[in-house]
């Protein structure tokens, strides 16, 4: 299993780097597991959930599976607020 950590800050200005460093990250044409740690996450915005879903759509297309651990209390509400929480297994 691949473990990614969030930044404790991520808004649109970083989240295109932070999305690609994570996609340099993954595996190349193997399926796999990844877990993102959300942790550390005290500073953001929507960009987060993008980064997120963009990173789980990378995933499954490279058939495996994407989890988030570490939930803050305002991600899971932001999460929930636009309806894709459901979209992550839980770690």
């Amino acid at each position: 299993m691949r473990l990614l950590k969030i930044p404790p800050t991520l808004l649109h200005a970083q989240a295109d780097e932070c999305l690609s460093q994570w996609l340099a990250q993954l595996p190349h044409h193997e399926a796999s597991q990844v877990e993102v740690d959300a942790s550390d996450l005290r500073e953001f915005d929507s960009s987060a959930l993008a980064v997120l879903l963009a990173l789980r759509r990378a995933v499954a297309a490279q058939g495996g599976n994407l989890k988030v651990s570490g939930w803050t209390p305002r991600l899971h509400q932001l999460a929930h607020l636009y309806g894709v929480f459901d979209l992550f297994e839980p770690a």
